[in-house]
């Protein structure tokens, strides 16, 4: 396993928990709007291998609780589940984020206890996902499969949806938050336009349209809030 980047400690990354953040490299989705390209396309370069993240991992021992795996597209990796049992070995938690192509691999992750929280990105109501996504087709019915796996896992989890001006509309969030409804928690997060996202022409919403995007979201989902509102 190559560790494309490491976040050594985060307060945020992994709720309830100091953790540190691993980037894995790797993508099934183009989306326009990814901070992370460079992790999707291939073309970042390593940042260390696997013996020596478990060095650090050891060095952390008293330091941090947890290790929140990220990409990219973590499932998309054959060797996530042994690299996960080396951490729980360890002795910490582990956080998993995910775009939801994956819903049999992540069961089974989830049916051996690997797993202690799971972030699973909404990105759009179902009809915009080929857009949103960067795709040329794709199964909107696996998302969904996801979305029910997680709900029925018996573990702490998060839907969250990095809403673009553009490719997000109220009428959206109407489909999102049935698609995800009675969810422990479901943010909003506020795109800003970096050097690396892939589309330079994409816009963030105002405040005043994550406010009514998240008010549409709690007719469905109780506990949503936003993320990153400037």
């Amino acid at each position: 396993m190559l560790i494309h980047g490491l976040q050594k400690m985060t307060l945020l990354d992994f709720p309830g928990l100091v953790a540190c953040t691993v980037f894995l490299a790797g993508c099934d989705f183009r989306c326009p709007y990814c901070h992370n390209f460079e992790l999707v396309d291939g073309s970042a370069s390593p940042y260390c291998d696997e013996d020596e993240f478990f060095e650090f991992l050891g060095k952390r021992k008293g330091l941090i609780d947890g290790v929140a795996i990220t990409g990219g597209e973590p499932l998309m990796r054959p060797d996530l589940a042994d690299f996960i049992r080396k951490i729980r070995q360890m002795g910490y938690k582990v956080k998993l984020d995910t775009n939801g192509y994956h819903p049999d691999r992540l069961k089974e992750l989830l049916d051996e206890g690997l797993i202690d929280y799971i972030a699973m990105d909404i990105k759009n109501s179902f009809p915009k996902y080929v857009r949103t996504c960067g795709v040329r087709d794709m199964d909107t019915s696996i998302i969904e499969k996801s979305i029910s796996v997680i709900m029925n896992s018996g573990i702490d989890y998060e839907f969250r949806t990095t809403v673009v001006g553009g490719l997000h509309e109220k009428d959206d969030f109407e489909q999102m938050g049935q698609a995800i409804k009675g969810a422990k928690a479901y943010y909003l997060q506020q795109f800003t336009l970096r050097d690396t996202v892939p589309d330079d022409s994409l816009t963030s919403p105002t405040q005043e349209e994550m406010e009514v995007y998240a008010e549409v979201a709690r007719k469905y989902v109780d506990n949503t809030q936003l993320r990153g509102v400037e």
